[in-house]
């Protein structure tokens, strides 16, 4: 994987603890979302109720997991952590759903992929703080009901559209998180920065905060790399130049991109004529899946309009062909212009 991809990495796994902010207050950005949880949390423990279930929407690398984190900490709860992949059968959350203490909070990543049993296994858990256990298997099953401490479901997805209308329907919060702007990831970038015991001035956590793709984890991700070419070239001192030297020689330009997304743009132009193609012949065409490219490339692409996504396939914009130098095509073919990011 790239530097910049949004996807955590083995790397982020290790250090990003330790750079999480500890209170809801020190969470940088989304601070429609961040007030909203605060009011909700506050009226929870003024209830002396469970908070009611939260689902966050939106790209990758945006603070998901460290929201649900921080929720439990503020409510002084415990946090139990799985996501949607891992759970193949409903033996799998028995556990967690029965050892939890009333209001604690159960983090499901990637929730979308949860497995339609799986899904029917929480609805009541959800709703009526029950669970079907089998005791038995085959056409004569029998089932045994099992009480469960009120608890909190904190969903987390990129792809809220492949939630199904019932699961989305039991989740009484529902907030998007959005790309970062500089302002706000050079805020974060500075107080990692200090953290790492690292001096970073303005101008410098803004060069970085501008390459980070509207994402903290790229952000935080991108000064530890940064932090190792100055510690090395710079005496461990990091000002614009530094940065600007570090980003170039990790192939990571002004604008954010990398040398993937190059990849991804040039070849729209240069083998199909700037568009539009289709997905599966994109992959094709780059030797990797789709998936990937869906969700890992495109919504950046698409949101600092370098790609267009319309209903016949994937386009370059005029601003993807300025970018690489490409003359504009001839005349009755125009490239895309600005596209919106949920355009289907």
């Amino acid at each position: 994987m790239e530097v910049t991809t949004p996807e955590s990495l083995s790397e982020d796994k290790a250090v990003e603890p330790g750079l999480r902010p500890r209170q809801l207050s020190e969470f940088v950005g989304q601070e429609k979302v961040r007030e909203a949880l605060a009011i909700a949390i506050d009226a929870a423990k003024r209830r002396r109720e469970p908070l009611d279930h939260v689902l966050f929407h939106g790209p990758q690398g945006l603070g998901k997991t460290t929201l649900a984190a921080l929720m439990a900490r503020e409510l002084g709860v415990n946090l139990e952590t799985t996501s949607g992949p891992v759970l193949e059968k409903p033996a799998d959350l028995v556990s967690m759903l029965t050892n939890q203490r009333a209001g604690d909070v159960l983090f499901i990543d990637e929730i979308h992929r949860l497995r339609p049993i799986i899904e029917e296994f929480l609805y009541p858990a959800m709703e009526d703080w029950q669970i079907e256990i089998r005791l038995s298997e085959g056409p004569r099953a029998q089932t045994m009901t099992m009480r469960i401490e009120p608890f909190t479901l904190v969903g987390a997805t990129t792809r809220f559209g492949l939630l199904t209308a019932p699961m989305r329907a039991r989740f009484g919060i529902a907030q998007r998180l959005n790309f970062y702007p500089f302002e706000e990831l050079a805020e974060i970038v500075r107080r990692s920065a200090r953290i790492l015991e690292l001096e970073v001035n303005e101008d410098g956590a803004f060069e970085i905060a501008r390459r980070s793709r509207g994402t903290p984890r790229v952000a935080n991700r991108l000064l530890r790399r940064v932090r190792d070419f100055a510690q090395v070239r710079a005496a461990g001192k990091v000002n614009k130049a530094v940065a600007m030297d570090a980003l170039a020689m990790l192939d990571v330009d002004e604008y954010g991109l990398d040398e993937m997304d190059a990849r991804v743009l040039k070849t729209i132009i240069e083998k199909f004529d700037g568009g539009p193609v289709g997905l599966s012949s994109l992959a094709v065409a780059l030797g990797d899946d789709q998936l990937t490219l869906e969700e890992v490339y495109e919504p950046f692409l698409i949101q600092e309009g370098f790609l267009q996504r319309t209903a016949q396939g994937r386009k370059a914009t005029k601003r993807a062909y300025q970018r690489f130098g490409y003359a504009l095509p001839a005349e009755g073919k125009e490239p895309a212009g600005q596209s919106s990011f949920f355009e289907e």
